[in-house]
């Protein structure tokens, strides 16, 4: 087996290893894993996740999730919190413990230090009869058969199964909080995904001029709109409603059609019926109405009027394509 062969035949192994691990824990997600997510849905505190080691770094990627699905939660290092970082844990919160062996050092010197104050303790742990498993008052059980690892020994299979338990954790606390695409929004206001979930058509049409003219307006004056509000297009109103749309595709094909356009206006060469957007609609369904037409402008209408004009360049600068 020459070199690439082997790399590709060991990550093979790998993902199937980690994935045969994940699939068991299916099997063991039971009435005590339902008590733990009841328990922190009623709590009046935050969650406080601990951890050594490379739990520690799989406890701060679960404290990132519970966050943004609505469940406050704050990550405290096992070391740390023995050496004063105790008062992270407030009256109320609910701690959970992650270590694969559940006996480490730190562990058992922290765990009774948790259950002294009262708070409720649930472990996520490979092993259900650890230290940690027995003291915990729920046992979220993450067992694997083995590490990825050829040698058994760095953390792999374990942390990935801590990590998939943590986001069985964290789903099951969105569903019973109801937590919906518009409140996900609120906590992702920055990113392209809030963005889909937050942004109008009405914020990108604040940035665009707001090109228009009448049905008789004569071409040059047409020409001279779409040139000066640079959007490449310019609506046709009449009463303030929309009657028709011209693009620069419309002055070009107008031009290899006519010898003259002297005495054309604006209704001669406008495109009728154009495709138009609500003010108040999301800005994916405009990058979508725009995709499903192979056009990059829209017209905007709101309550029978014209309201503006998004364009494609809007949709790509905000993250949304």
């Amino acid at each position: 087996m020459d070199e690439k062969d082997r790399i590709i035949a060991v990550a093979k192994q790998t993902i199937d290893t980690e994935s045969k691990a994940i699939s068991h824990l299916k099997d063991l997600v039971d009435g005590e894993f339902a008590e733990a997510v009841q328990n922190i849905l009623n709590s009046k505190g935050r969650v406080v996740i601990t951890g050594i080691g490379k739990s520690a770094n799989i406890a701060t990627k679960i404290v990132a999730t519970l966050n943004s699905t609505g469940t406050p939660a704050i990550f405290m290092h096992a070391a740390d919190a023995i050496h004063g970082d105790l008062g992270t844990i407030q009256t109320n919160d609910v701690v959970i413990c992650i270590s694969k062996s559940g006996n480490t050092p730190e562990i058992k010197v922290l765990v009774p230090l948790i259950k002294a104050i009262d708070n409720k303790l649930i472990a996520i742990t490979s092993n259900r009869d650890s230290f940690l498993g027995q003291q915990a008052d729920f046992v979220l059980h993450a067992y694997v058969e083995k590490e990825a690892c050829p040698n058994n020994l760095a953390p792999t299979t374990s942390t990935t199964a801590q990590l998939v338990i943590g986001d069985a954790l964290a789903m099951a606390l969105l569903d019973l909080r109801g937590f919906s695409s518009k409140d996900f929004a609120k906590f992702h206001p920055g990113g392209s995904l809030g963005k889909k979930l937050y942004l109008r058509v009405s914020d990108l049409t604040a940035l665009n001029e707001k090109p228009q003219v009448r049905p008789d307006t004569n071409v040059k004056e047409v020409i001279v709109e779409i040139t000066e509000k640079m959007l490449g297009v310019t609506a046709v109103v009449e009463n303030d409603a929309i009657i028709g749309i011209i693009t620069d595709g419309d002055l070009r094909r107008m031009l290899t059609k006519a010898n003259s356009f002297d005495g054309l206006t604006a209704k001669d060469i406008m495109t009728a019926q154009p495709k138009i957007i609500a003010y108040k609609a999301m800005a994916v369904e405009a990058m979508e109405l725009m995709d499903q037409h192979g056009i990059t402008q829209l017209l905007v209408e709101k309550n029978g009027h014209y309201a503006g004009v998004v364009h494609i360049h809007n949709l790509t600068k905000e993250g949304i394509i």
